[in-house]
């Protein structure tokens, strides 16, 4: 495949990891989250994001999103998010069909919701005829690659809960985040307010596996029964688990994720200044959002993959991974100069 641009996704397994997978193919384990592999992770987990945090491992991203939101909610509630949101634009309606609940979107410019922008949606508690408010959801990065501060994370949590809302994060690059916070895991999620959590690793040098984290013994008291009859229970979860210990133990999740973020820098300060680029985002993860004219996106497009992120303007996306290299944005940027001339 050409070099891609398009998605984190698109890069391949962490070395480390892959050795953490072999290394667990060894011998007899116990199913279903009861061997010792399980146990240690389920013990990382809590050094990371402290004693209140529950974690069950489950196969994909929509898995854990939709998981999160059933521990959540009835199906009389209605979830609020970006009109940006994951599980808006791409779980192709799963989280309504497996909840129930009607997702109500608002639009933003940068893909982060803000208490002024929720406030007016609050309304018809009590009243039979409306869906209930009772999630917030927010992606930590957002889709547009930006990121909440704690403070931000923390007004959002205290408006859900005077309303006897939830919290939710998408957290499928909390890593990226966290890089470029500086912060602990347990300061933008626990502590923050953060009831529910996806948390991601598949974009980062993962081979498959994400996890909810529950932040409440309420919501994790029944979730065994929630992820098994929602298919998301894995027989041989030492396979999951074995990948979060090499992940999560010796950092190796934030190195990842902080050479990603690093490669995005580099690729906005060599497309900030170059006639008929404009960068459209702030580039606090490892994302960088541009407009280029159609023309150059068609002929760029055949040497390097990306996403075009709006059609109307001409925006793209250009995303970094973990084993992106300045040599791969070098010929980027230079086959993408060679376009505009």
């Amino acid at each position: 495949m050409k070099t891609s641009f398009g998605s984190d996704n698109h890069s391949g397994v962490h070395p480390l990891v892959l050795k953490a997978l072999a290394d667990a193919n060894d011998g007899y384990e116990l199913s279903y989250g009861e061997d010792r592999y399980t146990d240690r992770a389920r013990d990382v987990f809590r050094s990371l994001f402290g004693e209140t945090a529950f974690p069950f491992f489950v196969f994909n991203g929509t898995g854990a999103n939709v998981l999160c939101l059933q521990a959540l909610t009835r199906p009389y509630h209605a979830i609020i998010c970006a009109r940006t949101a994951h599980i808006c634009q791409d779980e192709c309606g799963a989280p309504e069909r497996f909840t129930g609940c009607k997702v109500i979107t608002i639009d933003t410019p940068d893909g982060k919701l803000h208490p002024e922008y929720v406030k007016p949606l609050l309304h018809g508690f009590g009243f039979q005829h409306h869906s209930q408010p009772r999630v917030i959801s927010i992606s930590q990065t957002t889709e547009m690659g930006t990121v909440y501060t704690p403070s931000e994370i923390q007004a959002l949590a205290r408006l859900a809960h005077d309303h006897d809302m939830y919290l939710h994060m998408d957290g499928s690059r909390l890593a990226n985040a966290l890089a470029y916070l500086d912060l602990s895991p347990e300061s933008i999620t626990a502590h923050a307010g953060v009831d529910a959590l996806s948390f991601g690793g598949t974009k980062n040098g993962m081979l498959m596996g994400e996890t909810v984290v529950l932040f409440r013994p309420e919501f994790a008291q029944d979730f065994l029964y929630i992820r098994k009859q929602s298919m998301q229970l894995f027989s041989k979860s030492r396979f999951i688990a074995a990948q979060y210990l090499a992940y999560l133990e010796n950092g190796l999740w934030l190195e990842n994720a902080r050479h990603a973020n690093r490669m995005a820098q580099y690729l906005a300060a060599k497309t900030r200044d170059i006639p008929g680029v404009t960068i459209t985002q702030k580039v606090e993860s490892n994302a960088v959002f541009a407009i280029i004219p159609k023309t150059s996106y068609e002929k760029i497009s055949k040497k390097h993959f990306f996403y075009v992120w709006d059609e109307t303007t001409g925006e793209v996306r250009w995303m970094c991974s973990f084993n992106t290299s300045e040599s791969h944005i070098d010929a980027f940027v230079n086959d993408l100069k060679t376009t505009l001339l």
